[in-house]
């Protein structure tokens, strides 16, 4: 006792040194990656405002062109500007339209109720008239100060809803406030703007009856255009009917979209079709148009359609990023002013510049300015539509007034009725279909449309919940080691630190459990198995990392807190440590006993999918229905939990970062029908091996996986690091099938060999989507040594190419079901694969290239030089044992990269001396260089891997094609090949009889001998301060020989956990139940049939000899072909002309290109620039998501760390009342643990504790 006191007291001065693992703790984000949030936040949002002053302007621009005040134009061609202006409106639903098509073929869309397209047609149909109303018939009348703010007038409605909403939620009266006062400003616009037009004289007759009636069409106009957003608050009416609608059409959105597009479309051709008729012109002067004016007109319209649709997608990225204040409402709010103070500077200088003090002769001298440049032309027109209002020309007082007036009232009212914006709160990467209402933008008025779309909720009393989620980490271990285990258990104390489980604020709950395989050992003259000394090790490692996260302070001034007591548990499949850890959140080791269960890795995740997710989640509620509560309630919330529960598979020795885990739950969180997401694994390690699997994983990662993501569907998501959605994983056909037992050869290698493809491809089949982050980063240890490597490829090679054939075979139905997975997805997939199987083949036509560039040799007998080698290889494979083919394959590996290495010269010198790289290799060579260096530098934490690139090259013919002829020659090998121990499995008889002879000696072996009564006297005894050993010297001292073993495991770990007390518990009674239950249905101990194996091992060389056929015989066919084409010579090539650097052609020179060479290298290439695009989309929104995520985590750190604070602000007022005259014996009599002493002083005031 007096030890443990010592322990728990001051640390001792002379060793207050400590030896620390590498925590690496990156909660906090860098002040770099802060600077690079803000500037990209910047950026995005000039961007918006560039591309909104160009939208706006460019469309202004048309307007003022097809005035009939204006000279640019003339009046005959002003058709052609009137069309302009119908394609500028409707542009996006002409791209939306294709978008929507483009859905509806390759993904699935429900059909719309005919009620919801009833309704649908007759809204559209008003917003259509009134757009074409505004836009075509009426703005083209007026002057570029009413035009500019006359197109925020269109929020009148959306005002006037959020009125009445707010009216019917009974909200405050500041809430009500805003919304009222833009209705009376936007009314008061419209009655300013008309009195100001109505009440101007005018001379020409046409013209008194045209600007009333033009006057009307716009307040009209505006009013059906402002009905464009009603979906936005059909659900805050209480209207069933307009409820219903608004689920039908987001249930069937693509059908919809197409159909309202296509409307759209035909009412604004129509209008414009019948106004130029009706306003006396001709279309056929539209064929008429000077080139001049028609290259300046169709040059604004594709500056309006471009700007307006990329403007749309970053004011998208900038709300995903939570920039939604600096990067999209202020810009939006400020492009109007700003566009009329761009256009309007420029025409007060023409005013200035003429030098004319009166205004009505500057207008008349306008139409002399005929030679000027067409950017002074557009400045003289601009003025010329202001010129055409009298009083406006006179300078009148009250007109001006009017006119100044109606637009800060347009402007202001637009701003009101959006400035619920500012307070909407929305989650990281939010969905594009939550943030805006309606896919459509609008461009004759883009920032109007993006503020009015943006969705408005009531969220002053209905504050959305955050739904907690809760994740499970579930690590499965073997024969790892010391830094191996370091790595997850840090990784995990990581974690706990960062979500705290008493934290009310938290959204996520985890849980950490590790399943270690084949834990126990039988140890001589014990009544019961111990663990190994890979379990004592886990132990001891966890012991480490508890201390050191439990020590917030390291200072020899303060008290080194005491361990606290942990659980340890015998249950039917081994053995159970339960730990709380020092931030409160569980961790459970599962020791398992292969003579009790099933083991290897995928028997482990079945055994946590039943015990997590059957166990804990469905008998939660199954209980609860037993209580007799309603059935549809809690299957509804059992739902939800199935959606909010998570699963995290991690390897032994993965280390990864807390943000790495957030990253892959927004993923989860955000996207319902996404089933499971992984990160990007970085292999860890030294020395060739690992140097060449660092820059394979990249470029895995940066071109396959992202384009997998970006197409369809990721295909594997990696075990050592991804997150799974419950709900998908018990989905029909997913966690039952995956409990299937190999029963035939094929099972063996499409089950057992790669267990997590598997899981996915059901995934797949079952219609959930997978993904890929690239942010998130986990890191893993790679084979070091080059046995481990080809055996470790050996499993996965095979494995990959079964569950890729199961997918492709069943990809119409997939595809049916998988919304993510077309049919160009699939085509996508039958090339890889293609390219994958002729990949031996076209290593040799590489090799034989090389031989013809190097030796000069003829190209057939060079062809036939880089075939023998592995030919031969291929027939050795069959008869030598697999060390040996290994050995072999690393010889010959050696002297392949020396001839790769004499290669690279080769090119690079025939370039030279050709004086041309336009060659078939030379442009192969540059572009492949090319494009790795640019996808490495838009990866910046990663471009330094470019140096094993070198490496990369030098290894691809062992890569590529000694490894693939191992890996398919040793298919009918289904043993894991890595960390591989001996000793078979005993059978449950044989453990049955050992365990019993073991209870039989018990009753000897457990009673108390005369060592450990003379060990127990030891510890009676009082010692002074000066005997007593620090535990670390205890520890560090080697144990003394025993002649008694500890009687079980469990004596072995309380033992083995020295100051790290573990008291011994026991499961209930249904969990055991449960255990047994789950053991006897999918994970009895496989019992050895030798006659089975004899069977299984025939079958599984049977396929391996049918597979390697067809493998190897497509590979001869390529070369057969290739090489009669060569035989055959100049009859069937294709002759390319010699093209120098300059540009000039040399035509006696020419190079010759076989067609089937040519399409093989055309389709590698189009496959690599498909990668290529689809790696940049994922780049960047890739960034979107880490800047949302940096920004929503600081501002959560800011305020944890406020929390913190006034904790510890709590917890200095405790210690003074701790230490003031309250006897603390009595304090402890009541609550004898200090930490609860202090909680119960928090809560009760003085007087109750004395009560």
């Amino acid at each position: 006792m007096e030890s443990d006191q010592t322990e728990a007291g001051v640390r001792r001065a002379w060793d207050a040194c400590r030896e620390l693992p590498d925590i690496q703790d990156y909660q906090k984000p860098r002040k770099r990656v802060k600077c690079l949030q803000w500037f990209i936040c910047i950026i995005v949002g000039l961007l918006v405002f560039g591309l909104a002053l160009l939208s706006k302007s460019s469309f202004l621009l048309l307007i003022t062109l097809a005035n009939n005040a204006t000279t640019m134009v003339e009046r005959e061609q002003k058709p052609f500007a009137i069309l302009s202006i119908g394609c500028a409106v409707v542009a996006p639903s002409a791209l939306l339209f294709l978008k929507s098509l483009w859905k509806l073929i390759f993904k699935n869309s429900n059909k719309p109720k005919g009620k919801t397209l009833l309704w649908v047609f007759c809204v559209e149909f008003l917003v259509a008239l009134g757009a074409v109303l505004l836009t075509v018939v009426s703005m083209p009348n007026f002057d570029i100060i009413t035009n500019v703010m006359l197109l925020n007038s269109v929020s009148v409605l959306s005002a006037a809803f959020q009125v009445s909403a707010a009216c019917i939620a009974k909200e405050r009266k500041r809430i009500i406030a805003l919304p009222i006062m833009a209705v009376v400003l936007i009314t008061l616009g419209y009655l300013l703007f008309a009195l100001g037009f109505l009440l101007e004289d005018r001379d020409a007759p046409q013209l008194r009856t045209q600007v009333p009636v033009s006057v009307a069409l716009a307040i009209v106009g505006s009013i059906l255009v402002s009905l464009n957003w009603w979906e936005n608050y059909s659900t805050l009416f209480n209207i069933r009917f307009l409820e219903n609608i608004s689920r039908d059409i987001a249930q069937s959105r693509n059908m919809v979209c197409m159909l309202s597009s296509m409307l759209r479309v035909l009412v604004t051709a129509a209008v414009v079709g019948a106004y130029v008729p009706l306003s006396q012109q001709d279309w056929s002067s539209v064929t008429d148009t000077q080139s001049k004016d028609r290259r300046i007109i169709l040059a604004l319209l594709g500056t309006q359609i471009g700007s307006s649709a990329l403007c749309h997608w970053f004011v998208v990225v900038a709300c995903k990023m939570h920039a939604l204040r600096s990067s999209f409402a202020v810009p939006m709010y400020t492009a109007s002013v700003v566009v009329l103070a761009v256009i309007l500077g420029p025409v007060v200088y023409l005013y200035v510049e003429n030098d004319i003090h009166s205004t009505a002769a500057h207008c008349l001298g306008l139409s002399d300015r005929h030679g000027e440049t067409w950017t002074w032309q557009l400045v003289v027109d601009i003025t010329l539509t202001l010129c055409a209002r009298n009083r406006i020309k006179e300078f009148d007082a009250m007109t001006l007034s009017f006119l100044g007036s109606s637009t800060v009232s347009w402007w202001l009212g637009l701003i009101l009725s959006t400035f619920y914006i500012w307070f909407l709160r929305i989650q990281r990467i939010e969905r594009t279909q939550d943030l805006f209402v309606r896919r459509l933008y609008e461009g004759a008025f883009l920032e109007q449309s993006m503020l009015l779309n943006t969705r408005f909720e009531m969220r002053c009393k209905h504050k959305r919940m955050k739904e907690k989620v809760t994740v499970y980490l579930c690590a499965t271990m073997w024969h790892e080691t010391y830094n191996e285990m370091m790595k997850i258990i840090i990784s995990m104390f990581r974690l706990d630190k960062y979500r705290p489980k008493g934290n009310r604020n938290s959204d996520v709950v985890f849980e950490f459990h590790i399943f270690f395989d084949d834990a126990f050992k039988d140890v001589k003259g014990s009544c019961g198995r111990h663990v190994n000394e890979y379990a004592e090790i886990l132990v001891e490692v966890l012991k480490e990392v508890y201390i050191i996260f439990s020590e917030e302070d390291p200072s020899i001034f303060k008290q080194r807190p005491r361990l606290p007591d942990q659980k340890i548990i015998s249950t039917p499949y081994g053995g159970r440590l339960h730990y709380t850890l020092p931030k409160g959140n569980t961790l459970m080791m599962h020791f398992k006993d292969k003579q009790l269960i099933r083991h290897k890795k995928r028997w482990s995740q079945i055994m946590y999918l039943y015990y997590l997710l059957g166990w804990k989640l469905n008998n939660k509620y199954a209980r609860q229905f037993e209580q007799e509560e309603d059935e549809r309630t809690l299957a509804q919330k059992l739902q939800k939990e199935k959606d909010n529960t998570y699963i995290l598979a991690l390897d032994g020795d993965t280390d990864f970062q807390p943000c790495a885990v957030m990253l892959l739950i927004d993923r989860l969180k955000l996207y319902p029908e996404v089933g499971a997401a992984c990160g990007r694994i970085h292999p860890t390690g030294t020395g060739p091996m690992v140097w060449y699997q660092k820059f394979e994983y990249a470029v895995g990662h940066w071109l396959q996986k992202t384009a997998e993501h970006v197409m369809g569907c990721v295909l594997c998501s990696p075990g050592c690091f991804s997150l799974f959605r419950a709900s998908a994983l018990m989905d029909d056909n997913v966690m039952k099938k995956y409990t299937t037992k190999a029963s035939e050869a094929g099972h063996y290698v499409q089950y057992d060999q790669g267990e997590d493809r598997w899981l996915c491809t059901l995934l797949l089949q079952q219609g959930w989507r997978v993904e890929y982050n690239a942010a998130s980063d986990a890191y893993t240890n790679a084979p070091q040594d080059f046995k481990e490597f080809y055996n470790q490829r050996r499993r996965w090679g095979p494995s990959t190419m079964a569950n890729t054939i199961d997918l492709l075979g069943s990809g119409r139905l997939t595809s049916l079901r998988n919304s993510s997975i077309s049919m160009p997805f699939i085509l996508y997939q039958i090339i890889t694969m293609v390219a994958s199987i002729l990949g031996p083949a076209t290593i040799c036509l590489m090799l034989a290239g090389s031989f013809t560039y190097i030796f000069n040799q003829d190209s057939n007998v060079a062809l036939a030089l880089a075939v023998v080698p592995p030919a031969v290889y291929l027939g050795l494979c069959f008869k030598l044992k697999s060390d040996t083919q290994i050995q072999l394959a690393a010889v010959m590996s050696i002297i392949y990269a020396l001839f790769m290495t004499a290669t690279i010269p080769a090119i690079i010198g025939q370039m030279v001396e050709e004086q041309t790289f336009v060659t078939p290799a030379g442009i192969f060579f540059i572009s492949m260089v090319v494009m790795y260096i640019i996808t490495a530098a838009l990866h910046p934490k990663e471009f330094s891997l470019v140096v094993y690139g070198l490496l990369y090259f030098l290894c691809i013919p062992s890569g590529y094609l000694l490894l693939t002829i191992y890996s398919i020659v040793n298919m009918n090998n289904v043993t894991w090949g890595t960390r591989e121990s001996g000793g078979a499995a005993k059978s449950s008889a044989a453990a049955l009889t050992h365990q019993v002879m073991q209870a039989k000696l018990c009753c000897c072996l457990c009673c108390k001998n005369p060592l450990e009564e003379e060990n127990q006297e030891m510890v009676a005894q009082p010692m002074t301060a000066a005997e007593v050993q620090d535990p670390k010297e205890i520890e560090s001292c080697p144990e003394p020989p025993r002649q008694y073993p500890e009687q079980n495991w469990i004596a072995q770990l309380q033992k083995k956990a020295y100051g790290f007390g573990l008291d011994e518990s026991y499961l209930t009674m249904e969990e055991g139940e449960f255990w047994r239950e789950l053991q006897k249905r999918y994970l009895q101990p496989l019992v050895e049939d030798k006659e089975q194996q004899r069977k299984i091992a025939d079958d599984l060389k049977d396929l391996r000899n049918k597979v390697t056929f067809i493998y190897f015989f497509s590979n001869a066919l390529w070369l057969v072909a290739t090489f009669f084409l060569q035989f055959i010579g100049n009859a069937v090539t294709i002759e390319i002309p010699k093209l120098y650097i300059n540009g000039t052609i040399d035509p006696l020179k020419t190079y010759s290109l076989d067609p089937v060479g040519l399409m093989f290298l055309l389709s590698f290439a189009s496959l690599l620039v498909v990668q290529f695009a689809a790696m940049i989309y994922h780049r960047i929104y890739t960034l979107i998501h880490y800047v949302s995520y940096i920004d929503t985590e600081t501002k959560a750190g800011w305020k944890l760390m406020r929390k913190q604070s006034s904790d510890d602000t709590i917890d200095r007022d405790v210690q003074v009342l701790y230490n003031c005259s309250i006897p603390l014996p009595y304090v402890f009599a009541v609550h004898p643990n200090p930490g609860e002493a202090k909680i119960h002083l928090i809560l009760f005031s003085p007087r109750s504790w004395t009560s």
